[in-house]
């Protein structure tokens, strides 16, 4: 048993700095007796409500990003290789969490860190369902029986209402953490996070 609250993580599965935390996050916290819980998010949602866009959109920032992600990756001594398709749509992989989630959550974040990796180190396009079917039945998961929920509207909602509730908690960006209230966005404040941890809060 964790003897204080669970550190929230959002994610989405187009985010490179959402790879970088999800390879980390589990370790630190346990390290400080947290627990985690995974949240899937889908960006191109909470950018409609910033007002933002992706990063290579951006002039000049967008340069810089793409070279900051691949130094980032070697910074946190991860594997990465840039997708050829990026940024990409990610439903399918974060309705394909949150359903395995509800069966076994230690298979969803096996699956979550199989498609981050197919995805930011082996080029798999994420977007299309097939490949994401693969990834499930590669960590164990039913093929047959997660195509078959992907093809109805439940989990379609479900989904719509996992965001919607991160977004009326704050969650803007990938990664996001919540710990004892806190806010904090990006893999890059993982060290304010630790600290926040060790300490109790500042």
């Amino acid at each position: 048993m964790y003897a204080h609250a669970p550190i929230d993580f959002y994610f989405d599965f187009s985010s490179p700095y959402g790879y970088f935390a999800a390879e980390k996050i589990d370790a630190l916290a346990e390290a400080h007796g947290r627990s985690v819980v995974w949240h899937p998010i889908l960006l191109g949602v909470a950018f409609k409500h910033t007002g933002l866009q992706p990063l290579p959109a951006v002039p000049l920032k967008g340069a810089y990003s793409l070279h900051d992600m691949a130094r980032t990756a070697r910074y946190m001594e991860l594997p990465y290789h840039q997708p050829s398709l990026f940024p990409i749509p990610t439903q399918h992989a974060a309705r394909s969490f949150l359903w395995i989630n509800d069966h076994n959550p230690a298979r969803a974040r096996e699956f979550a860190l199989a498609a981050y990796r197919a995805y930011f180190v082996h080029d798999r396009n994420l977007s299309d369902q097939a490949v994401v079917l693969d990834i499930a039945a590669e960590v164990g998961v039913d093929k047959t029986a997660l195509a078959a929920v992907l093809a109805g509207p439940e989990i379609r909602n479900r989904l719509a209402a996992e965001v919607d509730l991160a977004l009326a908690r704050g969650v803007f960006g990938s990664p996001y953490f919540i710990v004892d209230g806190e806010g904090f966005w990006g893999s890059d404040r993982l060290p304010q996070l630790e600290r926040w941890l060790a300490t109790g809060g500042f």
